[in-house]
């Protein structure tokens, strides 16, 4: 009986433990998805691609839209900054902050993103060689960790 109870718990503790591993594997993966996202979304359009790497406005993405309405050709400038938010032991959060025509809106795109300013496969490791943006993701979260590079191309 000892024997039988003994194994049960041990299953039960790896099955919980298991369980753990795969939420944190879960957790990383969505946070590098969501950054790929965002950033895709905004490079895509963006006419203007600035890297600011000792700055914590890491990525600042400009571009402008046209709408057409009664005769009238309307533009909107929009910029998109990327930063790092509550840096605590090489892991922050990667921020959004959109302005267009003196508007301007913060959006939270990934928590766990990992950021070392001295690491050169940190999150921060960000090229550009027109029309080719490309940005390394890596989120951290308990054991887990994943690394995403993100390759975007300007739409012409």
């Amino acid at each position: 009986s000892a024997l039988v109870s003994l194994a049960g718990g041990s299953a039960i503790f790896q099955i919980l433990r298991g369980t753990d591993r795969n939420n944190e594997h879960m957790t990383v993966v969505r946070q590098v998805e969501s950054a790929g996202y965002w950033l895709s979304r905004d490079a895509q359009q963006a006419y203007s691609v600035n890297i600011t790497p000792q700055s914590p406005n890491f990525l600042i993405l400009k571009w402008t839209e046209w709408q057409t309405g009664s005769g009238n050709i309307t533009s909107f400038d929009h910029t998109a900054t990327y930063s790092f938010d509550n840096l605590t032991g090489g892991i922050a959060k990667l921020r959004r902050t959109h302005s267009s025509n003196g508007t301007s809106q913060k959006t939270l795109v990934a928590e766990y993103i990992y950021y070392a300013p001295g690491d050169i496969n940190t999150t921060k490791a960000v090229s550009y060689e027109r029309p080719l943006l490309t940005v390394r993701v890596t989120s951290r979260f308990g054991d887990a960790q994943q690394t995403r590079e993100y390759k975007i191309r300007h739409r012409p």
